[in-house]
């Protein structure tokens, strides 16, 4: 745990995946074929806490949708890219973009086409529904699972290593 706290400290940007990561990876179509998604409340505090502790935040998506990009907006997530099929690429940008480091990234994913970006960033992160094949390339998995607290986890380890955990509690405590 103690290479995890290392490698949260230096995290700048968080960059998550979306279906099974912000949500539980359930897609729901109504009569029309209109999609949506069901998020996780805490995670998206979560990220709003981060974001105030000084920590970017980026979505980078396989899927492009409406509701995502909805959810991200009420956010005010930093980066959003939707409907990427090369995860790699996106990643170059959004690090051109902001003239950060890899290593000064985290990343969450669920699937193979989260490895890119996995292999690349300093701390990579996986939900419990991952294939073992992405969790072995992991730094850490997360104990709640992708939907349900697996995102504000990660924004407490990084907040906690970081050292800005007990002033944003303390807020609360007031």
């Amino acid at each position: 745990m103690r290479m995890i706290s290392e490698q949260a400290r230096k995290v700048k940007l968080l960059i998550m995946d979306v279906d099974g990561v912000l949500t539980d990876g359930r897609i729901y179509y109504n009569a029309q074929g209109e999609e949506s998604k069901s998020f996780y409340v805490q995670d998206g505090l979560g990220l709003r806490l981060l974001q105030g502790a000084g920590v970017q935040l980026a979505i980078i998506s396989g899927r492009a949708d409406r509701c995502v990009e909805h959810r991200a907006r009420a956010l005010n997530i930093d980066h959003y890219y939707g409907g990427v099929h090369d995860k790699q690429v996106a990643l170059a940008d959004l690090l051109d973009k902001t003239g950060l480091s890899a290593d000064e990234c985290a990343f969450i994913g669920d699937d193979l086409i989260d490895l890119p970006i996995l292999t690349r960033v300093g701390l990579a992160v996986a939900v419990p529904e991952a294939p073992p094949q992405v969790r072995q390339h992991c730094h850490y998995v997360t104990g709640n699972p992708g939907g349900h607290g697996a995102v504000r986890e990660l924004a407490e380890l990084i907040m906690q290593a970081q050292g800005s955990f007990e002033g944003v509690l303390a807020r609360y405590l007031a």
